[in-house]
């Protein structure tokens, strides 16, 4: 008897997929973050799907692989992508679920040992326009909470001549690339 298909989740692909594929092709193919290619040659990239589907319960999933990173080697696994599909799609609650993010680093007594940083297929910064190519350096295939040991951004930090340089090379990048020259790339071949 062939195995049962799996449960139906109104998404079309695997978003664990999918977000490797992002990180791959435009984190690391377009050098948006020089220093993720590092952590994830050495596979010490965690990808966490998220099964929540209210804030709540992402909230205590998120808590729970805080304090597992804290305690888990930096050699094992330098950093956590938390991949939530079927919870906070719209980017202004997305965005106001990463006051309780940081809430939760700073109960877990974390605070300035790991941060969250974040991304969401309809990223705008402050002070731009939803289709400022600037806002694809955190447009993600899925809204994801990435952790960060605090260590390791210092010391990727302090390796790189000039930090600032980064942004005004991606921003460069991405007006070239253009934000459907962006989708494409994360395009499925």
């Amino acid at each position: 008897m062939p195995p049962a298909p799996p449960p139906d989740t109104g998404i079309d692909i695997d978003p664990i997929a999918a977000t490797r594929r992002w990180l791959e092709r435009a984190v690391i193919g377009l050098n948006l973050c020089p220093f993720a290619k590092a952590v994830h040659a050495k596979d010490q990239v965690r990808y966490v799907l998220s099964a929540a589907t209210t804030p709540e319960a992402l909230l205590e999933e998120l808590a729970a692989e805080l304090a597992w990173l804290a305690e888990v080697d930096p050699d094992v696994v330098d950093t956590t992508l938390i991949v939530h599909p079927h919870v906070l799609a719209d980017f202004m609650d997305y965005n106001d679920f990463l006051d309780q993010a940081d809430a939760a680093v700073d109960a877990l007594g974390l605070e300035g040992e790991i941060q969250v940083a974040s991304f969401h297929p309809d990223y705008v910064f402050a002070g731009t326009y939803p289709d400022d190519a600037g806002n694809c350096t955190n447009r993600s295939p899925y809204p994801t909470l990435h952790l960060l040991r605090e260590a390791s951004v210092e010391r990727a930090v302090a390796a790189f001549p000039d930090p600032d340089v980064i942004v005004e090379r991606n921003l460069a990048t991405l007006e070239r690339l253009g934000e459907e020259g962006y989708r494409r790339l994360l395009q499925d071949d």
